[in-house]
Formats: C-alpha cells, sequence, structure tokens
C-alpha cells in the first residue's frame, strides 16, 4: 500500500459507507485522519476502528493518536464554520481535505423537499454548499501546508444546474436536486484548481464507483464499496503528476462530467449564488 506517512488527512463523512472504509485504509497507510461525522457515537466507533486499523499495520504514533475526531451536521453552516474553525485552532497542518460528506436521492426525507437549518434545499447545502465553505475556510491551512490537496467525492450522476430556481422550489425532484448538487461539486473543483495553480495545492473530483452497497445508493449494488475507496485512495495518495489538478475522474480514469461544468459563465454564476448564500 502506498505510504502516507505524516500526512494529516480531513474526510468528511467518515462514519458510514465508503468513508468508513476509507479511513481506515488511510489509517493503515499511516496517515492521521480527522475523522468527521455528525453522530457522536458514530464518530466514537468509527474512530475506534480507525485508531485499531492503524495498530494492526504498524502505524501507530506513540502518544499521539493516529485519528482525531471532529463532529459537525453540514446542515447547518454555522456548524461548519465552527468545524472549519477547530481545525484551524488545533491542527498544525493539513494535507489533504476529502470532501465527501453527502446524502443521496431519496434519504432523508423519502424524496420529498426538504431545507436545511438555513433554509436552503438541503442536497444542495448538504452535498455542495457545505464542502464549499469548509473548503474556503480551510484554504489558508492547506495553503501553508502545501504540496496539499482537495479532493471532492461527487457523482457521475449529473444534470445540468437551473439557475432559475436552483433550490427547485417548483416541481421538486429529488434525483434533480441530487444530481445538481454533485456537479456544483465539480463545478467548484475546477474553479479552485484554478485559483490555486502555482500555490502548491491540487484540486480534483470523482465519481468513485456506482451505486456501492451504502444507505445514499438509491439501486442495486453495482459496484464495491473497495472500489470506491481505491479509486479516492488514488487521488489521495497518487504522486501529483498522475493525478494533476482540475481534472475529474470516473473511477480510476479520468472522466469528462456535464458540459455546463466547462462554461466559464455558469461557473461564474454558480460561484455568485453560493457567495450569497453562505454570506462568504
Amino acid at each position: 500500500m502506498t505510504t502516507l506517512d505524516g500526512k494529516v488527512i480531513l474526510l468528511t463523512g467518515a462514519t458510514d459507507g465508503m468513508g468508513r472504509a476509507l479511513a481506515a485504509d488511510l489509517a493503515r497507510a499511516g496517515a492521521t485522519v480527522l475523522v468527521h461525522g455528525r453522530d457522536p457515537g458514530r464518530i466514537a466507533a468509527t474512530a475506534v476502528e480507525v485508531a485499531e486499523a492503524a495498530q494492526e499495520a504498524g502505524n501507530s504514533r506513540g502518544s499521539t493518536p493516529a485519528v482525531r475526531s471532529y463532529q459537525a451536521d453540514f446542515a447547518s453552516l454555522a456548524e461548519v464554520r465552527a468545524l472549519a474553525e477547530q481545525v484551524l485552532t488545533a491542527e498544525p497542518r493539513l494535507d489533504v481535505l476529502v470532501n465527501n460528506a453527502g446524502i443521496g436521492v431519496t434519504q432523508p426525507g423519502d424524496g420529498a423537499r426538504q431545507e436545511s437549518a438555513d433554509g436552503i434545499e438541503l442536497r444542495f447545502a448538504v452535498n455542495y454548499l457545505a464542502g464549499y465553505v469548509l473548503s474556503r475556510l480551510l484554504l489558508p491551512l492547506l495553503v501553508s501546508s502545501a504540496p496539499s490537496r482537495i479532493v471532492n467525492v461527487a457523482s457521475i450522476g449529473q444534470q445540468a444546474i437551473e439557475f432559475g430556481d436552483v433550490q427547485l422550489t417548483e416541481g421538486y425532484d429529488g434525483m434533480r436536486a441530487y444530481r445538481q448538487s454533485k456537479l456544483a461539486q465539480v463545478m467548484n473543483a475546477f474553479d479552485l484548481a484554478a485559483e490555486l495553480n502555482g500555490l502548491g495545492v491540487t484540486v480534483t473530483s470523482l465519481h468513485p464507483a456506482t451505486f456501492m452497497p451504502t444507505k445514499v445508493s438509491p439501486a442495486p449494488p453495482a459496484s464495491t464499496i473497495a472500489q470506491g475507496v481505491a479509486a479516492t485512495f488514488r487521488l489521495i495518495a497518487a504522486p501529483a503528476e498522475q493525478t494533476g489538478t482540475g481534472g475529474f475522474f470516473n473511477g480510476l480514469e479520468e472522466g469528462r462530467a456535464n458540459d455546463q461544468a466547462y462554461d466559464s459563465a455558469a461557473r461564474a454564476r454558480l460561484r455568485e449564488i453560493s457567495r450569497e448564500l453562505t454570506g462568504l
């Protein structure tokens, strides 16, 4: 396995599904994993698993734990901001930010339209805006830790954003909401890669695998969690000259996102909306 000795990696959505398996693999490879989750009990259980994985692989840090825990509900931008402040205060460096936390097409809410604590359509808020805010607030630490990386775990399931009704107040459809939020992640990654060019921070996004057996999958499994972990791990650990910056990957191979992602005017509109909704 590729060594990640000395790397500090913040993994959001680390307490379930692919995130939980990825956290353990990162620890086995020598990384210190910052485990993020929403539920304190699941965070604690995951932290134990990750620490055990590190010890089994001989990657203990003596008195320094191979895992540290952070709690935040991504349905609240105030909690996202608090998470960023906690990381900035407690962590002297951050080598990788993996924006993995998200919700699916039908869960929660059985496909009904829901809103976040900030009154924003829930899937757009959790899947996209939370990672947008976290990434921007942690940029100073990522730049000071360069070479460093941001990896957005998105999806090949994308749909062009309806800028006239981004929050889908009319004719809501959970699938469209999910697909819009995932495309927004990719578009933001493209923008961040350009913004950070030359600063030693690479930014990539990916579709890890199709219909893994997780609670957010809307269909029977077509891929394994291990496949998703392998694709995401590669963007975290492979040499930067292999992965580059600004790319979108479909599994282990470079892919193509929805056409709107390559439209500079559309990305500019998304930036404007993101700033308006988050106050950044």
